[in-house]
């Protein structure tokens, strides 16, 4: 289990994303980079022409929504340039990434699927391999108990089923 840990979570070339993530990410750049820098450049372009732009709020709104997308749009494209999709798992015997894993810990059962850190929604049961849940989760098998180690505190869950 350590080699897999190693391997599948300290790899800072890697972001590790789902078919589905890849999808959502291109989709979003693509908007980002067409109508969205064009709805922000007519803002800007409409604002300019109020006049005087030291008090112009407009003005300063659409700029901080230029910068703010701008960034966005940088750090989807590092994502993508270094992306390596999880295909979904084939009957593996022991915990991926995109594995759906039910668990039982302190006497209730819960189900999470493993995904990369940029897909990670812990709202949507989707809990990133580099979370100390996801960490102790990879490699681990049907029936085996993991412990979690967090900076405040050790727990210990039984995998019950994945998929």
């Amino acid at each position: 289990m350590t080699k897999i840990n190693k391997i599948v979570q300290k790899d800072p070339n890697n972001t590790y994303l789902t078919s589905k993530g890849l999808l959502e990410s291109k989709t979003e750049l693509e908007f980002l980079k067409t109508e969205k820098r064009q709805d922000i450049a007519q803002r800007i372009q409409q604002a300019r022409e109020y006049g005087d732009l030291t008090e112009n709020s407009e003005y300063d709104q659409a700029m901080e929504d230029q910068s703010m997308v701008e960034n966005r749009i940088a750090e989807l494209e590092s994502i993508l340039k270094k992306v390596k999709v999880i295909e979904a798992p084939h009957e593996s015997e022991f915990v991926i990434i995109g594995s759906t894993v039910k668990i039982e810990m302190d006497n209730e059962v819960d189900e999470f699927t493993i995904v990369g850190r940029v897909e990670a929604d812990p709202s949507k049961k989707k809990i990133s391999n580099e979370s100390p849940l996801g960490m102790a989760l990879l490699g681990a098998k049907k029936g085996e108990v993991v412990e979690v180690a967090t900076p405040i505190v050790r727990y210990k869950c039984k995998v019950l089923e994945l998929r």
